[in-house]
């Protein structure tokens, strides 16, 4: 009988590697992609983008939770200021769960790390700030 293997054995050394990797909000790839879009439309010769790009484009569309640079901005000082790693700020704003519970089941690492009553308090400055967003 075979024994189930890791999907991905070295799942510890990526890890690592990404440790001191920078992240962005899916908001924060669109703003990127779509300033890309408007400097090729409004470049003397156009060009096709791929079509992973517009694929891109339209996800992060469609998912990004924050529609401005300010919100954007604001979500990202608010959560900055907590003691997040980079990936849990990211999947947090990302995500916009909307409870402790859910926070901590979307995002294991968080057990533990913040009161849920802090926590709590994290989520609906987010929720604040996504309403209120023009």
């Amino acid at each position: 009988m075979r024994t189930a293997r890791p999907r991905h054995p070295d799942a510890r050394t990526r890890r690592r590697e990404f440790e001191n990797a920078e992240t962005l909000l899916i908001s924060e790839v669109y703003m990127l992609l779509e300033h890309r879009k408007a400097q090729n439309e409004s470049a003397e010769e156009e060009q096709e983008f791929s079509e992973v790009f517009m694929k891109s484009l339209t996800y992060t569309n469609r998912f990004g939770r924050f529609k401005n640079k300010e919100t954007i901005a604001a979500v990202r000082s608010l959560l900055m200021q907590k003691k997040l790693h980079k990936f849990e700020l990211a999947s947090l704003a990302n995500l916009c769960p909307e409870t402790p519970e859910e926070a901590k089941a979307l995002i294991p690492s968080l057990e533990g790390r913040l009161e849920d009553e802090e926590l709590r308090t994290i989520l609906e400055d987010i929720q604040t700030k996504r309403s209120l967003q023009y």
